[in-house]
């Protein structure tokens, strides 16, 4: 059996051209490249840029093999090398390193083979200083950092995802054996088959048993260890995925008061209270939704309109009034952690001095009847022209805050039967004596 033949015996998925029928035989190889474990790769741009990642694989080397007729005896095959990932430079530093490996009369295509695929070549090539220690790849002439970034991880993930499809793997929950096209591994890299997951967080969802939604493995559970929303998107139903989190965001809430929702009706994300939040000020009502960027005050739920301007009274007194019917206890202290005690007190004791204000204007005023602003008598008659509205100059009736005829203004007083018939004046007791 020829070399090219035992070659194809061992590796037959690197082998993709096998011309063994011409005076030269050509063999193409494309050798992917398995490293002995995750490892960390480092890359650098031409600007003092880098970026890392954690890599199980490098994408494949493709090698054109000329088997010369003077080969093994006295020349090593003729090689060319192309690679998605390596720079010109080193791809010619990796032939001279090959071409060096062969010795006459041997055969060198095993040791080519091999020396690529366990990640061996990395070493000479200085970009990792021992075998299984971190690759630090200079910067690309051609390929901008992120490209060569999105090659690297997108070859890898492919690769495990491959890896992990031809193997078979015990669920356990159904105790059976099944392929890995069929199953799902997390993040911890606990293996089910997918038609258990799937029913097993569908139930829990359903039944909003969900806060500690993960992986049912015993030392999980114990760890209390929580999927993540793409690993519970790739096993379930979006209609389940969406109750998923609702539940998610309602448990948030219940945990942390100071949480409110955007207002924006196409947002309704969840805003914490920002962290350098202080409640002794009234900058502590801004929020800032992370989702859509939009400021608002969490009192009026509108735009935010800054510590010197106050919210809506509508909005403010709402909040307040809760605020007060509340006994001390646990509902107290939730409006607390959401609003702050401080702004709280300040607040009920502002909303306190406003409503005795409102009592003694009421009790020492009157209305106009145009434009309803309150009016206090000090002396004359009832009939409120000499001090005439300072807003609209409506002539009214003191007593009963009725409109009255500018022209004949105390015809009101003189209708008999009427609840103001002859109250054109209203004595005290001190003035009738006097």
């Amino acid at each position: 059996m020829s070399e090219s033949e035992i070659l194809k015996s061992i590796y037959p998925d690197f082998v993709l051209t096998n011309d063994t029928e011409s005076t030269d035989p050509l063999i193409r190889l494309q050798v992917p490249v398995q490293l002995q474990e995750t490892t960390g790769v480092e890359i650098l741009g031409n600007e003092e840029s880098s970026v890392s990642l954690s890599l199980d694989n490098l994408p494949p080397l493709l090698l054109h093999v000329v088997l010369v007729s003077s080969y093994p005896t006295f020349t090593p095959p003729e090689l060319s090398i192309r690679s998605s990932w390596l720079s010109p430079s080193l791809t010619a530093k990796l032939h001279h390193i090959l071409r060096d490996l062969w010795k006459p009369e041997e055969t060198v295509l095993f040791d080519w083979v091999e020396f690529i695929r366990s990640g061996a070549f990395l070493v000479p090539l200085e970009l990792s200083p021992e075998s299984g220690d971190a690759i630090t790849l200079p910067p690309h002439p051609t390929l901008p950092v992120e490209r060569l970034r999105e090659i690297l991880s997108t070859h890898d993930e492919s690769t495990r995802s491959d890896l992990f499809a031809q193997q078979a793997y015990n669920c356990a929950i159904c105790l059976s054996s099944k392929k890995g096209d069929r199953c799902v591994q997390l993040a911890c890299k606990h293996v089910f088959c997918r038609e258990c997951l799937e029913d097993f967080w569908s139930l829990r969802i359903q039944e909003g048993d969900v806060e500690f939604l993960g992986c049912p493995e015993v030392q999980c559970v114990k760890e209390r260890r929580a999927a993540s929303e793409e690993e519970i998107a790739r096993v379930v139903s979006p209609e389940a995925v969406k109750r998923w989190i609702w539940l998610q965001e309602k448990i948030m809430f219940e945990h942390d008061p100071s949480l409110v929702h955007c207002p924006n009706t196409f947002c309704q994300s969840p805003v914490p209270r920002p962290p350098e939040a202080t409640t002794n000020t009234a900058a502590d009502k801004l929020r800032i939704c992370s989702a859509c960027s939009y400021s608002f005050c969490s009192f009026c739920k509108r735009g935010w309109h800054g510590t010197v301007q106050s919210c809506p009274i509508s909005n403010t007194e709402a909040v307040v009034l809760q605020y007060m019917a509340l006994p001390a206890g646990k509902e107290r202290q939730a409006l607390e952690l959401q609003y702050g005690k401080v702004l709280l007190t300040r607040l009920v004791a502002r909303y306190e001095e406003e409503q005795l204000n409102k009592e003694w204007i009421k009790s020492h005023s009157v209305a106009c009847p145009t434009c309803e602003l309150n009016i206090e008598k000090s002396l004359g008659c009832n009939h409120a022209c000499t001090m005439t509205c300072s807003r609209c100059a409506t002539h009214f009736c003191y007593r009963c805050a009725a409109k009255l005829d500018k022209q004949q203004p105390y015809a009101h007083f003189s209708k008999m039967g009427a609840p103001c018939y002859n109250k054109l004046f209203d004595f005290t007791e001190e003035d009738r004596t006097w």
